[in-house]
């Protein structure tokens, strides 16, 4: 059962370091440029609430009501 759990960690320990080495390799670089400015791209809360609250609520013209 020993040379089973040391077999298995060799094969994640490998397996762990290939894809660290993948995911920070020099081709994957602007690939991960665009992942980092994901958050900077998404409309402001604050933007989006009001947009929630003005599409639910019309707003009525003042010179049309009597």
């Amino acid at each position: 059962m020993a040379m089973l759990s040391a077999i298995a960690t060799a094969v994640f320990l490998v397996l762990f370091v290939g894809i660290t080495w993948w995911a920070f390799s020099a081709h994957r670089r602007a690939a991960n440029a665009e992942s980092a400015m994901l958050p900077f791209m998404l409309p402001d809360e604050a933007e989006v609430a009001g947009a929630r609250i003005d599409a639910s609520h019309p707003r009525v013209n003042k010179d049309t009501q009597s």
